[in-house]
């Protein structure tokens, strides 16, 4: 059976705001929250672990679950082009977009609005679970799932950019407006939490569960 080194056990440690890798004299044996070293290049505190990372991500990740139900209940945009006027929620707009010929931007709007943040919840309460149940579950394919969750989740805002450039370009009084409806805040606040569970998640504590490399 081989032995994985971490970097953390070789006395090795990258600044988490510039990135900088560095040597220092602790070898791992500093609690995760214990600061080891000041950054000789930007000056930020170092520390082998993000102090209360799980607790926190949890906490984030339950708040962004809460307000995804009403996120895609509550309608989120209303327009009037005279003498019709509709209110939308992001599926009945999916539904809208497919059926006026507009597919791609269908699929466009039905993947980044409601398939990326449920894959966020379900991939960073997996990532969540499996950390704190000591799993040493494929840690290789957990860190790739992080990375991509960092990766794709910022188009999840979406319907919130279009919402907004349809707001302040279809403004013609009584004949075409467009108006945000009341589920544009708890969207954002799934999107923006999802993102701060994300930054919160410390992805060096999958490999702290799988010291000897085994299911890697």
């Amino acid at each position: 059976m081989s032995t994985r080194l971490r970097a953390r056990d070789l006395g090795i440690i990258a600044c988490e705001t510039c990135e900088l890798v560095m040597r220092t004299s602790d070898t791992g044996h500093a609690h995760e929250d214990e600061l080891v070293a000041a950054c000789p290049r930007c000056g930020e505190p170092v520390r082998h672990r993000k102090p209360n990372a799980t607790a926190r991500a949890w906490a984030f990740l339950i708040a962004a679950s809460v307000l995804y139900v009403p996120a895609n209940m509550l309608v989120i945009m209303k327009t009037v082009q005279f003498p019709s006027k509709r209110a939308d929620t992001i599926w009945s707009g999916v539904v809208f977009l497919w059926s006026h010929g507009t597919w791609d931007l269908a699929v466009l709007v039905f993947t980044a609005s409601i398939i990326v943040p449920m894959l966020k919840i379900i991939a960073l309460a997996l990532l969540l679970v499996t950390s704190g149940q000591n799993s040493r579950w494929r840690p290789r394919a957990r860190t790739k799932i992080y990375r991509a969750l960092e990766t794709i989740g910022h188009w999840s805002m979406l319907d919130v950019f279009v919402v907004a450039l349809l707001t302040a370009v279809v403004q013609l009084g009584r004949f075409a407006s467009v108006a945000p409806g009341p589920a544009i805040l708890p969207f954002m606040g799934v999107v923006v939490l999802t993102m701060l569970a994300s930054a919160s998640f410390d992805p060096r504590a999958i490999w702290d569960r799988d010291p000897d490399g085994v299911h890697g």
